[in-house]
């Protein structure tokens, strides 16, 4: 069998170009970098929370700890946040809208799946009512187990539509800093009012955590 050579050769440099154009534009993508700088195998979503956070001059953030939203709040201690642990998540809104009138910037309040969130329902309206800029994030069931009867497992974006101007699930990691500047730009323009961010755990936790638990 004769082989053209010849050809065989420009259609593999014809494929190698294509093959580094398509990771040299990826590698261009801000998501894709933001979440190699800021990811490594052992790190976790919590630190790009953390960092965007920071970066609006968050100081505080109000809670009652739940496995779902932990390394949200791993992420922000790391970038310096005081974590201020309450005994009932309405109290940890209650408190971040509290913030959010006294020194204008955006109060931040971060609460577990489930009855986690439903806790929250009268301090998040009582935030839209006084037009408050306030972001509530919330940790959520992995997106693999939505309907299955997973723990804790509730439909909380049709829960917190009407309270709140904007609401986004996170389904990707490079999804978590134009969500979350997102709805903070939104949460502070205009009329102010409270915005909700949704982590479903398995964008939280790191690549090596979840290996573990697949294997």
């Amino acid at each position: 069998m004769n082989v053209d050579w010849v050809s065989v050769v420009v259609t593999l440099v014809i494929l190698a170009f294509g093959f580094c154009s398509w990771l040299w534009n990826r590698s261009k993508d801000p998501r894709r970098i933001l979440e190699t700088v800021y990811l490594s195998n052992t790190d976790h979503a919590g630190t790009l929370v953390g960092k965007v956070l920071k970066k609006h001059g968050v100081t505080h953030l109000f809670t009652l700890c739940g496995g779902h939203i932990s390394p949200i709040l791993v992420g922000c201690k790391k970038e310096g946040l005081s974590i201020i642990d309450v005994r009932h998540e309405a109290n940890a809104v209650f408190a971040a809208d509290a913030i959010s009138r006294l020194s204008g910037t955006i109060g931040v309040a971060a609460v577990t799946a489930g009855p986690g969130l439903t806790n929250t329902i009268t301090a998040i309206k009582n935030a839209q009512m006084a037009h408050s800029a306030l972001l509530l994030l919330g940790g959520a069931t992995p997106d693999i187990l939505k309907g299955r009867g997973s723990l804790q497992d509730i439909n909380q974006v049709s829960l917190m539509k009407p309270h709140v101007k904007y609401m986004h699930h996170v389904s990707q990691v490079k999804d978590i800093v134009p969500a979350l500047e997102k709805a903070i730009s939104i949460a502070s323009s205009g009329v102010p009012g409270p915005v909700f961010v949704e982590f479903p755990i398995d964008t939280l936790y790191s690549r090596q955590s979840s290996e573990k638990v697949l294997n």
